[in-house]
């Protein structure tokens, strides 16, 4: 029971783990680049290999940053109830509308065949990498870096009007609340708890329940959410934080080779990834 209540051991966006690795001392923007380029491969890649190949790299990329591979895998306890859900979803549904394959089922609206199957299993490791890469990024690169590296990624499109400051630091606040919720709900879960509250005695198959027991939560939760915003525009107008106006930048990157290379190594991974026929 006590794991249940355990929750910010098992987020791991949002939070920062500083071990000095190469991977932390890259410049932010190049850092965002490469992550965001093996994500879009790992969304496109649809083989059961190249998949297994960018899981490998992933549990490759906690050993070059110096993380414990048990924070990318605590990352994934939280989201397995939601891939069990989509497999079940995927594996009853997409059979209908699936291209070629063997059908192994067929029983009224429910068809499950091999292209059905395939969708389950590269749509399951498709989530697994993508948490990977999330945690090695949010847990290698710190707040002010994320924002700062985000806004010159998107600086260009400041000359179409659109708001980059303001996106990034919509983006970066987001990631980091992410930890905040979390540590607040595990104190709610075990005050309800103490107060004669069902938690944490379920079966975790048991989806339905374990849902009805968190309603207790939901509100004061938002309570708590819409105080942590208030508290942060306080914060935001006693700095003087004006929307839209024009700053100067604290923080001045400078690319050096390594941080080219980690870009055509993110590059020459996701050739890899999609290019040969695995």
């Amino acid at each position: 029971m006590s794991a249940e209540f355990e929750l910010t051991r098992n987020i791991t966006i949002g939070q920062y783990l500083p071990t000095g690795s190469v991977v932390h001392r890259l410049d932010p923007r190049f850092k965002l680049a490469a992550f965001v380029v093996m994500i879009l491969a790992i969304a496109i890649c649809n083989t059961y290999v190249g998949n297994l190949f960018a899981l490998a790299v992933c549990i490759w990329m906690f050993s070059v940053s110096k993380i414990p591979l048990h924070y990318g895998i605590s990352g994934i306890k939280p989201a397995v109830p939601f891939i069990i859900i989509l497999a079940i979803m995927q594996l009853l549904f997409y059979g209908e509308i699936a291209n070629g394959g063997t059908i192994y089922l067929k029983y009224g609206f429910i068809t499950i065949s091999s292209e059905s199957i395939r969708l389950v299993v590269v749509s399951a490791m498709r989530f697994v990498d993508v948490i990977f890469l999330s945690s090695v990024l949010t847990l290698s690169t710190s707040t002010t870096e994320l924002t700062h590296g985000m806004e010159r990624l998107l600086g260009p499109l400041e000359k179409v009007k659109f708001p980059v400051h303001a996106f990034a630091l919509i983006i970066t606040i987001a990631i980091r609340f992410v930890p905040t919720f979390a540590m607040e709900m595990e104190k709610m879960m075990k005050a309800q708890a103490s107060r004669g509250a069902d938690f944490g005695t379920g079966e975790w198959w048991r989806i339905v329940r374990r849902t009805k027991d968190m309603f207790p939560i939901i509100i004061p939760l938002f309570n708590v959410a819409l105080a942590r915003a208030e508290d942060l525009i306080l914060a935001m107008e006693a700095r003087c934080y004006v929307p839209g106006a024009s700053r100067t930048r604290f923080a001045h990157y400078k690319a050096s080779s390594k941080d080219y290379l980690a870009l055509l190594f993110s590059i020459v991974i996701s050739v890899i990834m999609l290019g040969i026929p695995f």
